[in-house]
Formats: C-alpha cells, sequence, structure tokens
C-alpha cells in the first residue's frame, strides 16, 4: 500500500509539473543590450525565466562575436517564459516600450548595430495583433517625439547566448557598466511599476 502511495504521489506531482508548464508562455523582445532587458524582465511578477541570446539572422548557432559584426542579422534579444495567469502579454509590451527608445533605429543608446535594433519576435497570432495594436496606439496618441521604428516580426530560431551571458546583473553587479547602465533602468522600472 505505500507503495502505490508513492507513486501515485510521483504520478501526480509530475502531472502537476506538466499541467503547469503548458500553462507558460513564451515571448521575445529586442531593445538593445540583451544584458540591460534581462536585469528588467526578471524582477516581473509571473515571470518564471528569462534567457538572452540572438534571434533573426541568416546564419546558424552564431556566436557574440559573429552577431557584434552585425553581418549575421540576429538582433540580440530576451526569450521571456511567463505565467498568463500571472502578467498579461500586454504588461510585458508595456516594459518593452518604456524601457528603450523604440524610435531609434538600429541604435540603443551607446550601442549601435543592427544587432541592437528594437524588434519583437511575436510567437502565435495572438501576440502579433496584440503588438501591432499597441504600436498603433503609441503612434497615434503621440507618446513619443518621432514614430515608432520596432519591428513585428514572427518568432525565428532563438539561439542561446553563451553562459557568462546569462543573468549578467546578478553575476556581475558591481561592474561599472551595471552600475552605470542597467541600475539605473532597474530603478527606474521599480518606480514605473
Amino acid at each position: 500500500m505505500k507503495q502505490l502511495s508513492i507513486i501515485l504521489l510521483l504520478f501526480f506531482s509530475v502531472f502537476s509539473s506538466k499541467a503547469q508548464s503548458a500553462k507558460l508562455q513564451k515571448a521575445t523582445f529586442g531593445m538593445g543590450c540583451f544584458w540591460c532587458s534581462e536585469a528588467l524582465f526578471q524582477q516581473l511578477n509571473g515571470v518564471t525565466a528569462v534567457r538572452s541570446g540572438y534571434e533573426g539572422g541568416n546564419v546558424a548557432n552564431p556566436s557574440y562575436e559573429d552577431v557584434c559584426t552585425g553581418t549575421t542579422g540576429h538582433a540580440e534579444v530576451i526569450e521571456v517564459t511567463y505565467d498568463p495567469q500571472k502578467i498579461k502579454y500586454d504588461e510585458l509590451l508595456e516594459v518593452f516600450w518604456k524601457s528603450h527608445d523604440p524610435t531609434t533605429l538600429n541604435r540603443q543608446g551607446a550601442d549601435v548595430g543592427t544587432q541592437y535594433r528594437s524588434v519583437i519576435f511575436y510567437h502565435n497570432d495572438e501576440q502579433k495583433k496584440i503588438a501591432e495594436q499597441y504600436k498603433k496606439e503609441l503612434n497615434a496618441s503621440k507618446v513619443f517625439q518621432k514614430p515608432i521604428v520596432t519591428a513585428i516580426t514572427k518568432a525565428a530560431p532563438f539561439y542561446v547566448a553563451e553562459n557568462y551571458h546569462q543573468d549578467y546583473f546578478n553575476k556581475n553587479g558591481s561592474q561599472p557598466y551595471c552600475k552605470m547602465v542597467i541600475l539605473p533602468k532597474r530603478e527606474k522600472l521599480e518606480k514605473l511599476f
């Protein structure tokens, strides 16, 4: 009888974890340096994982050095895994729009090149519709002084960046770049949300 209880317990825990993971969804955003983007989205309630990587290019398995040349067509992006019961896609988009300048083409601050472009890679038709509508409304209400240049593109193969790029701020928070660039963005996000 004890063995049956253990087997049932294991079955239900596996079933429960599969049901939980079936609820999770992905969102992919390019908004400049993925170190900054990752650090912001990791703070959000309902976000279960954030991975830095590359998407939208024409070379399989690019390295950071490849992407930095600007010749592969990839953008530095974050792949966000989230629970839509806790945070909605449009809320993720709100953080996306308010955390970078979507009006500059291939540039975010001092980072220049196509790899730093503003882009939303949608994973389904609903995400595409929500992102396009949000962009349209922001442009119509002139929230930004210039038109938004953010591309809204169907998700392409996502390539995970090298390990040293993952969880960058949490591992390197005392470095000058983290203190001068990422920390102020995190503090701004905390005030806004």
